[in-house]
């Protein structure tokens, strides 16, 4: 090198190499999921949404942890609207039951009605849309117009012609419930899943796989799908929520749960239809409840979606 342009480079031993510079090479890098496990481990807002979850699952788990009067045996007429006494912190309904125990006892059914709705939906919506966005042609056009039929009728309006049908309106139960609300709520979940495989099905992996001589539909299973989980897993952790307020609106409007099943929805409406003048507090309590259920959720959902962006995981 000229000694001209021999200031220009600086001596090796006065650069050396930062620790921030440094390339870890005696460790694997994190995959997707690990990456996000890694960040979610440090949100508060992810440990504060499950912390909630988890007391909620062990309270609709195990109800008589927490209260051990029964919420329908034990309903007293000469208690009608009684004030909030020892063991009894909520005070009483219209009909004399105890609300504490009615709020602990209903937040089973209400957790069964979003988790199996969203198992059904993520089944239908999976399905159809992974099978719309890697096969293409006839099957994504076949698929996407039964989608937008049903895309076109609004949650609450369209559970309130179905459940009018004869086998639903005789049949009333959680699983009706659950049923009524796949039905309608697929479509989206298969819009966003045939999105994501449209993304990855062009990917190296999987054309790599396929030159390989691996099926077109075991490439989809075990190269596409697990590639393109994150804005599903999202879209689930949200529609959770949704569906939990869903079956409350229902039985709300009589048409969700049968009476005999404790919902917050249902005593939401009992409460408003007898006590909202006179003792308001009776209708709060499961709302409160219904609200920090969602909100966990929402929460959640949030937390997820901000650990699987693919932008956040730029260097």
């Amino acid at each position: 090198m000229s000694s001209n342009n021999s200031h220009y480079v600086a001596p090796i031993d006065e650069t050396p190499l930062l620790a921030t510079d440094a390339v870890k090479t005696d460790q694997a890098p994190l995959s997707l999921w690990a990456d996000a496990w890694r960040k979610l481990r440090r949100k508060p807002l992810f440990i504060i949404s499950a912390i909630m979850i988890l007391a909620l699952i062990v309270v609709a788990l195990f109800p008589g942890l927490f209260t051990s009067v029964p919420p329908n045996d034990n309903c007293l007429l000469a208690n009608s609207e009684g004030e909030p006494s020892p063991g009894h912190p909520f005070g009483y309904t219209f009909q004399g039951c105890d609300v504490f125990a009615r709020v602990i006892h209903g937040t089973s059914a209400s957790l069964s009605v979003g988790i199996l709705s969203v198992i059904c939906v993520l089944i239908i919506g999976v399905t159809f849309g992974a099978l719309a966005g890697y096969y293409g042609g006839w099957v994504d056009t076949v698929l996407a117009r039964l989608g937008d039929i049903f895309f076109a009728l609004p949650l609450i309006l369209g559970a309130l012609v179905i459940t009018q049908l004869p086998f639903f309106r005789e049949n009333k139960g959680v699983w009706t419930v659950v049923m009524v609300i796949s039905l309608l709520a697929w479509p989206q979940m298969a819009r966003i899943t045939r999105g994501a495989v449209i993304e990855v099905r062009n990917a190296d992996f999987v054309t790599a796989a396929q030159a390989l001589g691996v099926s077109k539909f075991r490439a989809l299973l075990r190269h596409v799908l697990p590639n393109a989980l994150a804005p599903i897993i999202v879209l689930a952790t949200l529609e959770l929520g949704v569906f939990i307020v869903a079956e409350a609106t229902l039985s709300y409007l009589g048409i969700g749960l049968p009476e005999g099943v404790m919902s917050w929805g249902a005593d939401i409406s009992s409460g408003a239809k007898t006590s909202l003048r006179t003792n308001p507090e009776i209708l709060l309590y499961p709302a409160a409840a219904l609200s920090i259920t969602v909100l966990s959720f929402i929460m959640l959902g949030d937390a997820v979606r901000d650990a699987l962006d693919p932008k956040s995981r730029q260097r």
